[in-house]
């Protein structure tokens, strides 16, 4: 119960202070485009597998791209729709994409990286 009564002051801050800062910066856009994002990472996470096949392949040869690139592209998969489902479900706190790119689509000739951390917009 103590426990309890020192988180519901963060929580009091999270949905209460957040939106309101984030309002003047165009809240209404930033949580379309994060539902979009998310929407989006979940769908096409699948996607990673030829992706990192492609480039895994273009840096280290075939043999290495369908072998080592299809088990990265299957960790990739994962983390991508995973990173998308976050998104779809805390869309309303404005943060930035965790999973860069944040489309599957954008520099399709890099591979995936992820951020570490949580960082308002």
């Amino acid at each position: 119960m103590k426990q309890m009564l020192k988180i519901l002051p963060i929580l009091f801050a999270l949905f209460f202070f957040i939106p309101h800062v984030a309002m003047a910066r165009d809240y209404p856009t930033i949580v379309g485009e994060k539902v979009a994002t998310g929407f989006a990472n979940t769908i096409t996470g699948v996607g990673e597998i030829p992706k990192t096949i492609m480039v895994m392949s273009n840096e280290k040869g075939p043999v290495y791209g369908a072998t080592v690139g299809f088990m990265v592209g299957l960790g990739h998969t994962l983390g991508r729709s995973l990173c998308g489902v976050l998104d779809l479900v805390t869309f309303i706190i404005p943060t930035e994409a965790i999973v860069k790119p944040n489309y599957i689509w954008d520099h399709f000739d890099r591979e995936t990286s992820y951020s570490s951390t949580f960082k308002m917009r």
